[in-house]
């Protein structure tokens, strides 16, 4: 069980086709099948707000893993994992659920996130919760490269700078984090003869030409900036001379008409010698022409947005030889037999100050922000024109990339090679767990969530103590009963009510039955077998409802 973790779920993290498509759900889509096809596990552990949330789950899992059990636990009462110890949770920021935690003790269970886009405000601001959160050295966050981990280590150590100049605090240990790509199944994405006959025939592609294909969303200010390349496009195909054409196949989705026209306006502008198509992300077939009837897999990617690359996976198992940008992940993922990386340069921190301030403080939006770095991003044009010639005139040099390319994808980024690596990190996790020193926090004081009634409670006249209280029993008169109170109040419009309408009927039976006379309080808890802070919580809405009265 040490290898096994409860998956923190809700559709917005796996589920691009409800959700919409993006590459934190694509991911995720992707991980859980992976999970659930390869995980060495006794039972699959899913933790949701309810049980019906997970029944997507049970389905694919049925049809994966016929026979492995599978178990929804409530978000409500986390330790139910057990004999769990450890949660992954589908995001770099996961404070809160740390909070959740630091009720049961931070012992009770490790966590475990995962990095995805991190340039956002909400993910920077979420590495400064989390340093200031009850995480545990048990704790880990998954970085998807090694120029992710750098980059979160780089602000871990500005956030813990500030924490011991301003707060001369010490802060606690930083939570593990390990590099593990993401994965893919290569399955998918073996090529597809008749669909890439059919793009080529679409393209007017003859034999000698080149087809360059990327898939990614279309958006010049999140993604890539499309121009450089059709320049460097234009510029290799004037070198080529007639007799092979160069063709840009991009396949993807169009967030706004203002992308379409960049990309679109562009290519006719800047690219004119080149064939150009646009396919529909959205759509597998569009994605399967797209890998099957390429030549080379490009992904130039000048995005801060981006942090490992998907993509260039699909390229490899596609059997496709890369021209990538020297970026993020790629780094890690495309090595010298299998593509070319292209130079890329960005200027000091100095230069973009000013663009980090004017989106912290709002001034700029995520896509202004993205598009600025973007803008003073470069991918080194001479470097690029020439790899495109070596690719077009090389067929035999993108066989054998391609061919590495498809090895190196079965070999380290499937997701059968990924996920033992997750289990092997989760059972690090368990080891420090058990060996590490636990601290609990009461659950009405917890600093980011005290309870209610104690953060404001200056504001009643006086909180309520119904130890040695005595209730008793109002008439009614021909005023309305309980049911149709409750009813007419409704408080399950909301879907929450402070106790199940059951109890509250047996509560206002039980002082009832007790006459003229009352019941005391603690007398009533015992008869009824309630809880005193059950008990308590019904009995001040009954006064509440002048249901009941305080006897004299």
């Amino acid at each position: 069980m040490t290898q096994n973790a409860a998956i923190w779920y809700a559709q917005d993290g796996f589920d691009p086709a409800a959700k919409g498509i993006n590459g934190r759900r694509v991911a995720g889509e992707s991980f859980l099948r992976g999970f659930l096809a390869h995980a060495e596990v006794e039972e699959f552990v899913f933790l949701a707000r309810s049980a019906e949330e997970v029944a997507p789950v049970q389905s694919l899992a049925a049809s994966l893993r016929p026979g492995m059990p599978l178990r929804a636990v409530g978000l409500i009462r986390p330790p139910a994992i057990a004999p769990l110890r450890t949660v992954f949770y589908p995001s770099p920021n996961y404070a809160g659920e740390t909070w959740r935690r630091a009720v049961y003790g931070t012992g009770a269970y490790a966590l475990c996130g995962i990095t995805h886009t991190i340039s956002t405000a909400a993910v920077m601001q979420g590495w400064l919760d989390l340093r200031v959160s009850p995480v545990a050295e048990w704790d880990a966050v998954i970085c998807t490269s090694k120029a992710v981990q750098t980059s979160v280590t780089f602000q871990f150590d500005l956030i813990d700078q500030h924490l011991r100049e301003h707060l001369r605090a010490d802060p606690r240990p930083r939570p593990m984090l390990p590099v593990i790509p993401l994965g893919i199944h290569c399955d998918d994405f073996a090529p597809d003869a008749a669909a890439g006959a059919a793009l080529r025939a679409r393209l007017g592609a003859g034999p000698q030409d080149v087809v360059f294909t990327t898939i990614a969303r279309l958006t010049p200010h999140e993604k890539f900036d499309p121009l450089p390349i059709y320049l460097a496009m234009q510029a290799a195909q004037e070198d080529l001379g007639p007799g092979q054409k160069l063709h840009v196949v991009f396949c993807g989705v169009f967030r706004d008409d203002y992308s379409r026209k960049v990309f679109e306006k562009g290519a006719a502008g800047l690219m004119p010698d080149v064939g150009f198509l646009l396919l529909d992300g959205a759509k597998a077939e569009d994605r399967k022409a797209a890998l099957s009837g390429a030549d080379v897999f490009l992904f130039l990617i000048d995005n801060i947005q981006e942090t490992f690359g998907l993509a260039p996976l699909e390229g490899m198992a596609a059997g496709l030889p890369l021209l990538v940008s020297d970026w993020d992940g790629m780094k890690d993922t495309v090595s010298p037999d299998v593509g070319f990386r292209i130079t890329s340069r960005s200027l000091p921190a100095q230069h973009l100050s000013n663009e980090a301030l004017r989106y912290q403080g709002g001034t700029d939006s995520y896509v202004q922000y993205c598009a600025s770095t973007s803008a003073m991003t470069e991918i080194d044009m001479g470097e690029l024109r020439a790899r495109i010639l070596d690719l077009a005139q090389n067929p035999g040099l993108r066989k054998r990339m391609g061919a590495a390319g498809q090895a190196r994808a079965r070999a380290l980024y499937d997701w059968a090679r990924v996920v033992p690596q997750m289990q092997a990190l989760w059972a690090e996790q368990e080891a420090r767990r058990r060996t590490g020193q636990s601290r609990r926090y009461a659950a009405e004081s917890l600093p980011v969530a005290p309870s209610p009634t104690a953060l404001f409670g200056n504001y009643p006249t006086e909180q309520s103590d119904f130890a040695g209280q005595r209730l008793v029993a109002r008439d009614l008169g021909r005023r309305p009963g309980l049911t149709e109170t409750l009813a007419l109040r409704d408080y399950l419009g909301t879907r929450r009510i402070f106790a199940a309408p059951e109890q509250i009927a047996a509560v206002l039976a039980g002082v009832t039955a007790a006459g003229a006379a009352g019941v005391e309080a603690g007398v009533l808890a015992g008869q009824l077998n309630l809880p005193t802070l059950a008990l308590d919580r019904i009995l001040i809405w009954l006064l509440k409802y002048d249901f009941i009265r305080r006897a004299a």
